[in-house]
């Protein structure tokens, strides 16, 4: 009797791991390719003064609004086709997709240093400064940020670090109420009673009780602002209201052929599906953070 029931002991936990490592074949899959094409649109981005056959900026009317290569009119030299000034659309892309690629990911830390910085300081001290805090968002909140960008850009002009400073104060409100939020959730653990009642101040609380346990919701809420911001940039840059020719971006090509859509819609399909493969890639791999991150969902 008694060995029956030690076998029994020994051998009930040999099933449970089993589930807890089980994960769909598909959702990791995707999640794969997701990732792969991630890392190949940032290698093309990095290597891009490598890869790129022709000057991006370079015009040959005598070769302008020909076709990417199997349609008739193409030209073997131009891979993808030219643009209406006789440019070669790849070399544009790539080096469009750079700055795209830059752009964001700028925007995106501008924003998140701000809304961390600010979230941290709302939830810590609490009172009238979290008042004040909580006022800036909604009043950022409730404001058209077209009207802002075109505030801005009227003011300061069209500079590439101008851009980047729109994009940074486009989601920094979003970080804000999400760190408030969670330092209103931690400021009552009892690890963080501790500390305080142990002498410590709010900067080291702040710094090294609070901060670790916010990165990852900030990490997921990063990547999907990322493929957010890659989409507000290119619809700047289609009203014109982002990088200025010739320096290409993704958007401004799109904004540029717009008007020969009818005659050499490939001007358009070709940057168009670059921002499509990089919004894409971005929103699979932060739908794939968060769901990791989320302690409930890794439970079931």
């Amino acid at each position: 009797m008694t060995d029956t029931l030690d076998v029994k002991i020994v051998l009930a936990p040999q099933h449970k791991p089993r589930r807890r490592f089980a994960r769909p074949a598909g959702m990791n899959a995707l999640v794969v390719a997701a990732a792969l094409l991630a890392l190949v649109l940032v290698l093309l981005a990095v290597l891009a003064p490598v890869l790129a056959p022709f000057d991006p900026d370079q015009q040959k009317l005598l070769a302008r609004l020909r076709p990417p290569l199997g349609f008739e009119r193409a030209n073997p030299a131009h891979w993808l086709g030219t643009d209406q000034l006789g440019r070669d659309l790849l070399s544009r892309c790539l080096y469009g997709l750079r700055l795209t690629l830059a752009l964001a990911l700028f925007g995106t830390l501008i924003g998140l240093v701000i809304g961390v910085a600010l979230g941290l300081v709302a939830g810590q001290l609490g009172g009238r400064v979290d008042a004040l805090v909580m006022g800036l968002v909604d009043i950022k909140l409730s404001l058209p940020f077209t009207l802002v960008a075109l505030l801005v850009v009227a003011l300061a002009g069209t500079d590439v670090a101008v851009l980047i400073g729109v994009l940074g104060i486009a989601y920094w409100a979003h970080f804000t109420r999400l760190v408030r939020a969670q330092v209103l959730g931690l400021r009552e653990m009892p690890f963080i009673e501790a500390a305080r009642a142990a002498g410590a101040t709010r900067w080291h609380i702040a710094t090294v009780h609070m901060i670790p346990n916010i990165v990852s919701p900030v990490v997921v809420m990063a990547s999907l602002n990322f493929s957010n911001l890659i989409l507000l940039e290119s619809a700047l840059s289609f009203l014109g209201l982002g990088v200025q020719p010739p320096t290409a971006t993704l958007g401004s090509m799109v904004g540029q052929g717009r008007d020969y859509m009818a005659s050499a819609p490939w001007i358009v399909v070709v940057p168009a599906a670059a921002i499509v493969l990089v919004s894409l890639a971005a929103m699979l791999l932060g739908d794939f953070l968060r769901d990791h991150f989320d302690v409930r969902l890794r439970e079931r």
